[in-house]
């Protein structure tokens, strides 16, 4: 029998929103709990991510607007049942859209104050059976680091957006040099941050607030003893049942049991070199937005125990670029949205399209990484003309001016001609000027009969000119103006994608299929839940959440008791 420095009821890896979701029910259930937290902050990905939460069927939506039918309609349409993203199921994905409104739910009822991200924040695939073309997406308000007592809100991990203001109105001002209600909402929030200054007020939106937030109840309900600079060394196994962890405490190993249950939230392998090596060569360290600590332990570990690692090869993309001081960034520079926007396309080193522009994150790099097997992708290249340049934001640019760095460091390839911008980025001037000229056409015929662009798919929309009038104007304008230019284009990443296996009742597996005792996981330690896809904003927060509260649940024996 192991012996144990001290126990837990409940022992979690990790301090993303799945975590304290789960330390949260554990408290309502009169559990003891600990959260091990390797780094010296708080708050796991979820801290430095955008921070929403793809919740289908939530309490902030309009009566009528979803239901739980619609939602499965949805993700049955958009996910891939298959033997090779063994992470998803008809089963897992009805779990998750029955379970999440009521984890929301609960949340909010222990003092987490979220809302609406937005009314207009669509699914990735809106014109699926299923989708919203409004919003399913979720966030967390405003929130003040100093609320937090005894110092916690110097420990909370940087947020990528740390203002008082919520994510999608911060979102809006990539448009202030067009909009004189964006300007007006731009000062607002201005005032806000002088005021928050001279009242000692430290704001943060986005992941920082969600997670502040989550933190803030934990504390004040003495839900949890929170640990950081503690890492998780080793599972510690009785035959098939987990029942404690080594991690370390004052320098030296530390071994903590677990009563009930062990919970593994401690994020993907962004930061281990060897391991995007095997599973994500395209892919680059140097290109990706995951923290730190994002080193897979935990995948490792659990294969170590005899469980299986699935779907590694999945990543949450981010389309970045190398834009002037890229290495030194907190926030990769993002290419989402310019080339979504009229007078981009998106280009491959043979000059040609190979997709609808105005996607997803994830589907974007996932789509250069198949295509640079088989025509040469990585790096791609936004083209645009002038009058893209002058209307719409770029990397820091928000206005018109073309900042100075980005010629005198080569990052801006520009041409007064389609040919002499094709000899600056090295792709065959021909095929290019063809390209351009097929894209025009596809405008003056409002439908890209390629990729679709410009369809009725809200989201393309929303990632293009929301200024514009709805329609195919918002994401289709004709590259036709010199001079023109060109940035490159490169899968980056939020983290990766890829992990354990886990049930519907988010325990861990075993190789054989069959459940490890009094182990769980959640997050993007598991293999996602929807396999290769992401099919709205908030796609591994909202299950992460969900299936961590799940795992609290079924480890305390609560059953279908109503916990709202």
């Amino acid at each position: 029998m192991a012996e144990f420095d001290e126990t837990f009821d409940w022992v979690v890896v990790g301090s993303g929103a799945g975590s304290v979701s789960s330390a949260l029910l554990m408290k309502h259930a009169g559990k003891s709990v600990v959260i091990l937290e390797k780094a010296p902050v708080f708050g796991g990905s979820t801290a430095k991510s955008g921070g929403v939460m793809w919740i289908p069927n939530n309490r902030f939506m309009e009566p009528g607007e979803d239901s739980e039918d619609k939602a499965i309609a949805y993700l049955d349409a958009v996910v891939q049942d298959s033997p090779e993203f063994p992470g998803t199921s008809p089963e897992k994905r009805r779990t998750f859209v029955r379970e999440a409104p009521k984890m929301l739910d609960f949340v909010v009822g222990q003092g987490v104050d979220l809302e609406r991200c937005s009314k207009f924040w669509p699914d990735y695939y809106d014109e699926l059976p299923g989708g919203v073309k409004t919003s399913r997406t979720v966030s967390a308000k405003p929130f003040n680091k100093n609320e937090l007592p005894g110092g916690w809100g110097k420990k909370i991990r940087k947020g990528m957006l740390e203002m008082p203001v919520k994510l999608d109105d911060g979102m809006q001002f990539a448009n202030l040099n067009r909009s004189w209600a964006v300007r007006g909402l731009f000062a607002k929030t201005a005032a806000k941050v002088v005021m928050g200054k001279a009242l000692g007020q430290q704001w943060v939106s986005a992941g920082a607030a969600l997670q502040g937030r989550m933190l803030k109840a934990l504390l004040e309900k003495d839900a949890a003893d929170v640990r950081l600079d503690s890492p998780v060394n080793e599972i510690i196994m009785d035959g098939d049942k987990a029942v404690g962890v080594v991690t370390v405490k004052n320098g030296k190993p530390w071994r903590i049991g677990a009563n009930i249950g062990i919970l593994l939230n401690a994020g993907g392998f962004g930061h281990n070199p060897e391991m995007r090596k095997q599973f994500l060569p395209k892919s680059d360290i140097a290109w990706t937005n995951s923290i730190e600590s994002s080193t897979g332990d935990m995948h490792l570990e659990v294969e170590r125990i005899g469980g299986k690692l699935a779907q590694m090869t999945q990543m949450v993309g981010h389309p970045t670029s190398r834009s002037p001081g890229f290495d030194d960034m907190y926030m990769k520079t993002g290419m989402q949205n310019v080339g979504a926007k009229p007078h981009a396309i998106l280009v491959d080193q043979s000059g040609m399209r190979y997709m609808n522009e105005a996607s997803s994150y994830e589907h974007i790099c996932q789509t250069m990484m198949e295509r640079d097997d088989v025509v040469p992708a990585i790096p791609s290249w936004i083209v645009m003309d002038s009058q893209f340049m002058i209307k719409f934001p770029m990397a820091e640019k928000m206005g018109s001016r073309i900042p100075k760095k980005w010629r005198e460091t080569g990052w801006l390839k520009e041409g007064r001609t389609l040919e002499e911008l094709a000899g600056k980025i090295g792709v065959p001037a021909d095929a290019l000027k063809a390209t351009v000229d097929r894209f025009n056409g596809f405008v003056d015929a409002g439908l890209d009969a390629d990729f679709q662009r410009g369809n009725d798919r809200a989201y393309s929309g929303y990632l293009g000119d929301t200024l514009a009038e709805p329609g195919p104007g918002r994401t289709l304008g004709k590259i036709e103006k010199g001079p023109f230019y060109a940035v490159e284009c490169i899968p980056g990443d939020v983290d990766t994608y890829g992990g354990v296996l886990i049930d519907n009742d988010a325990r861990v597996l075993k190789a054989d299929g069959s459940p490890f005792g009094n182990l769980y996981a959640c997050g993007i330690t598991t293999a996602s839940i929807m396999g290769d896809v992401y099919p709205g904003a908030g796609a591994s927060i909202g299950p992460s959440m969900t299936f961590g509260w799940i795992a609290a649940k079924h480890a305390a024996g609560l059953g279908n008791q109503d916990l709202s």
